[in-house]
């Protein structure tokens, strides 16, 4: 980060408590400080305070208005090359560098969890993990492939386990192999004059211009990929046999889809709730290595 948010270098006043530094401080949820501290300075920024409370409501009524437009034109009618291309020009320009590290940041995440599933499941699934590393590689279509994988890892799994009459277990020793931190830089992401917008005014944003370039087909199923947060957090829990750790999920139950009006909130809370799970991860990751016996000494040679 180019400079310590206020709430890190402001004197702590007993009298006017900094509720940014009450958060930051708090230990009652994994999440390592250096994420933290992103997700607390773009959550304090000026756009959110000012900005959000108009963009929200506005946003809202696109979708609204969108859906009547659509309704007239061809159902298979979308243009994801074009809207991709916007979003990741949008981020590049208008977004702001710890908002856009947090996004890149969950394309990683997300592939790893989908992973550390299928590694520590009973029978072998594929999976497809995107990692970027520049914005522009999101012009790929990224996010449209982003909810793809997470539905074709769901249906691929239980496929897999209903045909060999199996299900998730607890696993002794899970392979944690691929669970690290993902090989992007803060300092790195853009840092110009306009790059002020923060992360849930841009999704909020964003979310009808998703809505409009895309079939609603897949904008259905994208604001509904935000409902299996659940469902992948009881997978993970299912295999480390820690079920006290969903009590943070609050994405409500998979089989019963909500209104896409409140995509926008319920991305960010998604996005929240993987860097958690994924610093959960990363935490027994530690502990397991902490754990493990020293490798044997090789012999001395004579």
């Amino acid at each position: 980060m180019k400079n310590p948010p206020d709430f890190l270098t402001q004197a702590y006043d007993p009298l006017d408590p900094n509720p940014w530094l009450a958060l930051y401080l708090d230990q009652s949820t994994p999440l390592p400080d250096h994420v933290k501290q992103a997700w607390l300075a773009d959550s304090c920024s000026v756009s959110r305070q000012f900005l959000l409370p108009f963009v929200r409501p506005l946003a809202r009524t696109c979708i609204v208005l969108i859906q009547v437009v659509k309704a007239f034109l061809p159902r298979r009618w979308a243009a994801s090359r074009l809207l991709h291309w916007l979003l990741a020009e949008g981020l590049k320009r208008l977004v702001s560098p710890e908002a856009n590290w947090l996004v890149m940041r969950h394309f990683h995440l997300g592939g790893q969890i989908l992973e550390f599933i299928a590694k520590n499941a009973p029978t072998p699934v594929a999976t497809a993990p995107l990692q970027p590393l520049r914005l522009d590689d999101l012009k790929d279509d990224f996010f449209l492939k982003h909810d793809l994988n997470l539905f074709n890892f769901v249906i691929r799994l239980n496929q897999a386990l209903r045909a060999a009459g199996q299900q998730l277990h607890p696993v002794v020793q899970p392979d944690f192999s691929m669970v690290q931190e993902p090989p992007l830089a803060l300092a790195h992401f853009p840092h110009g004059r306009l790059n002020k917008i923060d992360l849930q005014t841009a999704i909020e944003c964003f979310t009808p211009i998703y809505q409009l370039f895309l079939t609603d087909n897949d904008f259905w199923r994208a604001a509904n990929s935000l409902q299996l947060d659940e469902t992948v957090g009881i997978y993970v829990a299912t295999i480390l046999n820690t079920p006290q750790h969903l009590i943070l999920l609050n994405n409500k139950h998979p089989l019963v889809p909500l209104s896409t009006l409140r995509a926008g909130h319920r991305l960010v809370v998604h996005g929240l709730s993987t860097e958690m799970l994924h610093a959960l991860l990363m935490q027994m990751k530690s502990a397991q290595a902490a754990e493990a016996p020293p490798a044997p000494a090789s012999p001395t040679p004579r």
